[in-house]
């Protein structure tokens, strides 16, 4: 078997995405490790997860710093512990267009809407208000505008007439801790080829 792919999760909070793929990589036959966990916020709580699946972790503060200088010392942490494949989850920074190309098709972003549709935040919020009947999440690659990169992979979820934000938000959790391993997989077996704004799985 090929040698796993060192991958960094970056998060700044809870790291719910983070525990899924955790328990993915340590499947046997799993083509990635979590090789590091970064969080711009000490206190995240996704550390905490991190650390009891001895997983190594670093903090880069990112509160009164420059984003092309944030970005400059997280890039040579990353290239530092040979990092090869970055996976965003819950990570709440922009990324500079800089950082972004450095690791163009190598960094994957989950958000809870079936992109391009509600981008950015208070995503249930705004599928509830909207009366769509149909919602769901998406693994795009990272590219420099927010939320727009190439979609990878999506997973729907039924709206119903009563639903709430917080019932959706849920459902739809449920979703993203499938999706998300399932992409990291593809991506790590070499599997996705970026065509344009598409993505071929070959």
């Amino acid at each position: 078997m090929p040698a796993r792919k060192p991958v960094a999760v970056l998060i700044s909070g809870r790291g719910s995405n983070l525990r899924a793929l955790i328990e993915a990589a340590q499947a046997a036959d799993y083509p990635a490790r979590i090789a590091l966990v970064l969080s711009n916020k000490a206190d995240a709580e996704g550390l905490d997860i991190a650390k009891a699946a001895g997983i190594e972790t670093a903090v880069i503060e990112s509160r009164g710093k420059e984003r092309a200088a944030f970005d400059a010392e997280m890039h040579a942490l990353l290239q530092s512990q040979g990092i090869e494949l970055i996976c965003l989850a819950g990570f709440m920074r922009l990324l500079t267009p800089d950082f972004v190309q450095a690791w163009y098709g190598r960094m994957i972003n989950i958000h809870p809407s079936l992109l391009p549709a509600f981008k950015g935040t208070q995503v249930h919020e705004r599928v509830v208000a909207s009366g769509v009947r149909v919602t769901g999440c998406t693994v795009h690659f990272v590219s420099p505008e927010m939320d727009e990169g190439p979609i990878i992979l999506q997973a729907t979820v039924p709206v119903p007439p009563d639903a709430t934000p917080q019932s959706v938000a849920a459902a739809v959790l449920e979703q993203e801790h499938a999706l998300y391993p399932q992409a990291l997989k593809l991506l790590a077996e070499g599997k996705l080829v970026i065509e344009g704004q598409r993505v071929r799985v070959t």
